[in-house]
This record gives structure tokens, C-alpha cells and sequence, in this order.
């Protein structure tokens, strides 16, 4: 993977190029897929279960997320030809050769039409097996928006209407998709109840807690959020009256029960679906940490489910920064603090940015004038927000560097433009498509 960082201290490049690499490698699907998936005579394994393929009249894999070519191109490998084919939607940009898995390609992070349509083809395609058969789910990040099947009543207009106002408002991951699964035909385990197939999904995790009903929106999983759930989030985030009148009237009319809600925990239809996160945040801060100490550096993770706003993160985040200088706490320097996990941003402005590069910029502002003081924030997709940029580095002398270059830091941090600000300042770190997507990692380094 090649990470340009476009920063003027060429000394601190390499050693962030170095950690950051190391979280990539630890995040990648294919080693993760190695590690958690076996095939030998015949049978597969996935985690401590065991599914006889000799016994399968039909196996078919299908599956949508960043991560998801790359891991149907490891299925296809493992399984030989004992896989028939199946259906992956990607992120544009992410699509890889396949044998036999077709991939598509939609947009992110709001549906388009293709998205639909690869939605509505991977549901007729489940649809068509039968309890002989077996079908492998594939999701990582990015799989909400890609594979999309509005419910009943609604239009793809009401999804990205509604999704683009959710994206804005500063609601969680965990929100948003509780939003998503209900206005949706195939989301909170609707891909499962489509099917008779036995079901094994293998998930990249993306969100806090690897939470299965919230990865990819749970499109296997049984959903324990209801109707309503999603009108009070839709209130608390004062956007119900600013969504579509269908999207309104169908959530008030599952409210009252006239619509159906998503299958939930404990029904019969989840004996014949089986989960296994193969890969997480985790996985990937403890490989930077580990990659640190090797370098030097007193290393502490302080948590890898970090959620909040991004500029009130970066502000604490410089606030432990001060404290190591001052105190030597919680670790003296030369230290490496992690945090890993996902900051929402709540937009007010026109400005183009992405929830790393606002915590990078929030923090620069804080740190002005510290020495020998750099902060990460990092997505490892390699697309913070809606850019081309990963993410962002600052240190003590951004603020300072900045200025002499007309670039006012604090107002593009209340623009909410903090990929213009990177990019007439210089601090973006750019990798392209990483072929995963584990969360966020957010690092200071204090030397």
C-alpha cells in the first residue's frame, strides 16, 4: 500500500507511514479471511463451525461492502469450484478481478440507482436457493449504502433524501442505520428472510462494538430496533419534518403496526444463519501499537469505540497531549497514544471535509506551539467523508505554518472545510482505495 503524506516535516513522514501501514496490513481481508476461514476435503470452516460442502447441492456467495471484492476473490480461492458464482457491490473504485463472483460497483455514502439495482439482483439470486444449498454473505463498511432496496411505498429518492439529511445531522453510525433498516426491503435481516438457504456471514467490522445487527445494517442478522426507534432519532436529530412525507407516513404507519417490522432476535429463521467478524478496529490499533513500541515509543490504547463530535474529540485529544508534557502523564514521552472507532461531524456549512481531518484540524488548533507534538487522524478505507483523502497529520507548528500562507484554520473548522484547509496548507495523508475498512484510527505522538 503506498501512503503519501503530504506534510513539510519529512522527519515524523516515514515513522506515521510505518504505524499506519502496520494497521492496514493487520486490517486486510485477505489475511483476516486466511486466519478465519479454512476449506480441507471438503469442508469448511468458519470459526468453530464446520458445514460439509459435499453435502451442498448450490453454493453461492454474494455480499456488498468496500472490502467485499477482495474478500469474494479469497472465497473463490478457498473454495475452488465448489463455489457456483454469486453477486458483490462495491464503492466505486474498489471493484477487483473476480473468477466468478460478478462485482458491481455503486455509490457511497448515499444510493444511487445502481445500488438498487445491485440490491434488487442479489435478493432474486438468494431467493432462487433452496434449504440444499448454501449461501455466504460477504459485508464490510460501506455496504448501507451500496446495496439498497427501498421497502414498500418508497422511492430511492425517499433513501437518499433521507440518508444525505441523517449524514448531516450528527447522528451515529448505529442511528443512522436503525433509520436505514426501516425503510428498507432487504436491510435488519431481510437479505436472510428472502432466503431458504443456510446462511454464513462473514463481516469486516466498521462499527463500535462489532455490533452484527449494525454492520452493512445487519442484512442477516435479527434487528432489535423497531419502528419505533427510528422516529425517535429522526425527531431527537430534528429532521422529521425535513424527510419525505412517504418516509414519514411509512414510519408512522409501522409504528402502529400496519407495517411489519424487521425479524427480530429469538424467531426460528435465525437457526439457520450463522456470524463471524473476521476482522475489527482492534485488530488494527494493536498492530500500530504493536509497530510503535518496535520504533521507540511508550504505547497506550486507550480505546478503540471513540465516538462524539470530531472537533470536540480533537480538542481532548490535545488536552492529553498538554499533560504528557507537562506531567509525564499517562505516559512520558517519547510516547504513542491510540485511540480507535468513529467521530461524526455535524455539518452547518458548505464546507467538504470528513470526520478525520476535522478531529486533525480541531486538534491542530490546540496544540499550537507544542513541541516535538503530532496528531493522526486516520480512515482506513483510505476516503475520509466524502474526499480522496485518508485522513490528516498536524503538529505543533501547523497552526503557525498555516497563517503565513493566508490559511485561517479556525474558520474552515467552522465551515467544516477542513479538506480545503489540508489542501492549500499541505497534512493530507492520501493511500487511495484500501480494500478494507475497520473504523478510524486517531493517534498522538509525543517525542
Amino acid at each position: 500500500m503506498n501512503i503519501r503524506i503530504d506534510f513539510p516535516n519529512r522527519n515524523i513522514q516515514p515513522i506515521v507511514r510505518r504505524l499506519l501501514q502496520a494497521g492496514l496490513e493487520a486490517a486486510d481481508p485477505t489475511v483476516a479471511m486466511d486466519h478465519g476461514v479454512q476449506v480441507t476435503n471438503g469442508i469448511l470452516q468458519v470459526g468453530k463451525r464446520r458445514y460439509n460442502l459435499n453435502k451442498c447441492q448450490r453454493v453461492v456467495c454474494v455480499g456488498a461492502g468496500k472490502a467485499s471484492a477482495t474478500m469474494a476473490v479469497t472465497v473463490e480461492r478457498l473454495l475452488g469450484p465448489r463455489l457456483e458464482g454469486g453477486i458483490v457491490v462495491v464503492k466505486d473504485g474498489h471493484r477487483l478481478g473476480t473468477q466468478k463472483v460478478q462485482v458491481l460497483e455503486a455509490w457511497h455514502p448515499v444510493p444511487d440507482r445502481r445500488s438498487e439495482r445491485a440490491g434488487t439482483s442479489i435478493l432474486e439470486l438468494v431467493a432462487s436457493l433452496t434449504s440444499r444449498d448454501l449461501l455466504i454473505v460477504l459485508l464490510s463498511g460501506g455496504a448501507s449504502s451500496i446495496m439498497a432496496v427501498p421497502a414498500g411505498g418508497l422511492t430511492l429518492k425517499d433513501k437518499q433524501a433521507t440518508t444525505t439529511l441523517l449524514l448531516r445531522c450528527g447522528a451515529t453510525i448505529h442511528e443512522i442505520n436503525t433509520v436505514r433498516k426501516h425503510l428498507s426491503g432487504i436491510k435488519g435481516g431481510q437479505l436472510a428472510m428472502n432466503t431458504s438457504a443456510t446462511v454464513v456471514t462473514l463481516a469486516l467490522s466498521d462499527v463500535l462494538g462489532d455490533d452484527l445487527a449494525t454492520i452493512g445494517s445487519g442484512p442477516t442478522a435479527p434487528d432489535p430496533t423497531t419502528f419505533s426507534d427510528a422516529h425517535t432519532i429522526l425527531k431527537k436529530y430534528h429532521v422529521w419534518q425535513d424527510v419525505p412525507t412517504s418516509v414519514r407516513k411509512h414510519v408512522e404507519a409501522g409504528v402502529k403496526g400496519n407495517v411489519s417490522d424487521t425479524p427480530k432476535p429469538g424467531i426460528g429463521l435465525f437457526k439457520r444463519v450463522h456470524h463471524e467478524v473476521i476482522g475489527n478496529n482492534r485488530m488494527a490499533i494493536e498492530s500500530v501499537a504493536k509497530q510503535a513500541k518496535s520504533l521507540g515509543f511508550k504505547t497506550l490504547i486507550l480505546t478503540t469505540k471513540l465516538q462524539g463530535e470530531a472537533h470536540e474529540m480533537g480538542a481532548m485529544l490535545a488536552a492529553v497531549a498538554r499533560e504528557i508534557h507537562e506531567s509525564g502523564n499517562p505516559v512520558p514521552p517519547p510516547a504513542c497514544l491510540l485511540w480507535g472507532g468513529e467521530l461524526t461531524v455535524k455539518v452547518t456549512g458548505k464546507g467538504k471535509g470528513g470526520r478525520a481531518q476535522e478531529f486533525a484540524l480541531a486538534a491542530a488548533l490546540k496544540i499550537a506551539g507544542f513541541p516535538k507534538t503530532c496528531v493522526v487522524g486516520f480512515g482506513t478505507d483510505g476516503n475520509d467523508g466524502p474526499t480522496d483523502a485518508a485522513g490528516a497529520l498536524v503538529d505543533g507548528e501547523t497552526v503557525a505554518r498555516t497563517l503565513k500562507r493566508s490559511c485561517d484554520p479556525s474558520q474552515a473548522l467552522v465551515r467544516h472545510d477542513s479538506y480545503t484547509f489540508f489542501k492549500k496548507a499541505g497534512g493530507h495523508i492520501l493511500t487511495g482505495p484500501t480494500g478494507t475498512n475497520v473504523n478510524d484510527i486517531y493517534m498522538l505522538l509525543a517525542m
